[in-house]
């Protein structure tokens, strides 16, 4: 009898003993089933947490922790994912917390990267009243998550088949919307192809895009997508006049009025601010570097300004194109009209004598205006204004002043084409005297390494 009471007792001493270490076991290996009672039990050993950010996902993805936050409220997390590179890194939490019989979801998301030679440093609270529970820094190249006022346990490691997979009605949610917006995107493209297909077969009616589109690559792959989707939101735009008057004069002075419209040319600019992002972002992870994420700001802002760029310097290489020609074409016409011909017959004949250039585009335009009843006077001033350049203006005012006074241009004709080649050939000569100067120092630092050497080598020899 004594006996069967010694080996009760002793039966109640070893539940007693290792009745808690049972209990841990019996905590869940599902994390959505871990209750709040097994995350308090597991915290009587609360102390720091802290890890390292590793560079691949799959050695830290599924790690559960429990946790107190600075306010002493319990809770649990589990890694999701996580990032670590040479400028940026990033952690993603599942977290749970049990605040007052009831459990909430904060966010835990975390992210730092490197900027002006600084790593940032990010934090967060897991309760309504804490701040700075847990933080992800960098420190000796390394990126370290560590609870800062709070404390936790490392629970175990779940596989990531079991880790939680979301609410299904956010998932079907989210394919909804995606379909919805493949739906009405195809809806936008398809509804009005007719009226685009209609409207290009009159574009190309109307010029020859092989001559008439300049030679830029970004212009050429970047045209079929804004002339096709964004050229039509800038003409429905209220403010399309200032867009129309801002470049109008500009694409006609870059002899591009018929390969590019205002609103072409705005719609150009819309383009960029994503289309150089898009290319970026693209390269990066193409070639699959490091490039830093906050330049993609300053790069849509250089795509915005890029056409304006590139147009003014359209703008200046026909100007000196258009006085590079002027001499010999003046010449011409001065030789036709001492032959008899009327002003706008010499231009025509100038035209079918003389190879494509600047001045003949501008001569062809001319002719074209006068036969849809401009007059000749009309038809200079609006070849002046085109070519916005301070000899065109000259000669055209000359002409424009004889024809009003009926005095004979012939004359006129062979005194401008002299002070033309006159001016020409000073600006040759100042050229020529700046590019001296211009050349002296690439020369300097080829020559002086060549010079060293003759130099030193001997010495060098002689020493050896």
């Amino acid at each position: 009898m004594g006996n069967t009471k010694l080996l009760f007792i002793l039966t109640c001493m070893l539940s007693f003993l290792f009745g808690t270490p049972k209990a841990f076991a019996e905590c869940s290996s599902n994390f959505e089933d871990i209750d709040a009672a097994c995350v308090r039990e597991k915290l009587s050993n609360a102390s720091e947490i802290k890890f390292l950010v590793p560079n691949q996902n799959e050695q830290i993805r599924g790690k559960t922790y429990f946790f107190l936050t600075e306010n002493g409220i319990p809770g649990k997390f589990i890694i999701r994912s996580a990032f670590s590179a040479k400028n940026e890194c990033s952690l993603s939490l599942d977290v749970t917390t049990y605040a007052g019989g009831t459990s909430m979801s904060p966010s835990g998301h975390f992210g730092i990267s490197k900027q002006y030679n600084a790593w940032s440093t990010d934090r967060t609270g897991f309760d309504k009243n804490s701040s700075d529970d847990f933080r992800l820094y960098h420190n000796k190249g390394k990126c370290v998550f560590v609870s800062s006022q709070a404390k936790g346990v490392f629970y175990k490691k779940i596989e990531p088949k079991e880790l939680i997979q979301g609410r299904d009605s956010l998932y079907y949610a989210g394919n909804f919307l995606i379909f919805l917006a493949v739906f009405l995107v195809a809806r936008a493209v398809f509804q009005d192809e007719d009226r685009f297909k209609a409207q290009s077969k009159l574009e190309e009616a109307e010029r020859d895009d092989k001559k008439d589109v300049p030679n830029d690559i970004v212009l050429k792959y970047s045209r079929p997508f804004f002339k096709r989707y964004f050229t039509p939101v800038v003409s429905g735009m209220k403010n399309k006049k200032k867009i129309r008057d801002k470049y109008k004069r500009k694409l006609a002075s870059a002899g591009l009025t018929k390969a590019l419209s205002p609103e072409d040319m705005f719609a150009f600019k819309l383009f960029l601010i994503i289309g150089f992002p898009v290319l970026y972002l693209g390269l990066r992870a193409f070639l699959e570097e490091s490039w830093p994420l906050a330049a993609v700001p300053v790069i849509s802002v250089l795509g915005f300004f890029y056409p304006d760029i590139w147009l003014s310097g359209k703008i200046n290489q026909r100007k000196e194109e258009l006085i590079q020609n002027m001499p010999f074409i003046v010449d011409m016409l001065a030789l036709s009209v001492e032959a008899g011909l009327d002003f706008m017959a010499a231009i025509q004949k100038v035209l079918d004598k003389a190879p494509p250039s600047a001045m003949a585009e501008e001569f062809e335009t001319l002719i074209k205006d006068t036969k849809i009843g401009a007059s000749r006077a009309e038809g200079l001033r609006q070849l002046s204004w085109r070519a916005d350049c301070l000899p065109i203006s000259s000669f055209t005012a000359t002409l424009i002043a004889a024809d009003a006074v009926g005095a004979s241009i012939g004359p006129i004709l062979k005194t401008l084409a002299a002070e033309l080649r006159q001016k020409r050939s000073a600006d040759a000569e100042k050229k020529g005297a700046t590019a001296a100067t211009k050349i002296l120092f690439p020369v300097m630092f080829l020559i002086m390494p060549a010079v060293g050497i003759v130099i030193m080598a001997p010495i060098l020899l002689q020493l050896m």
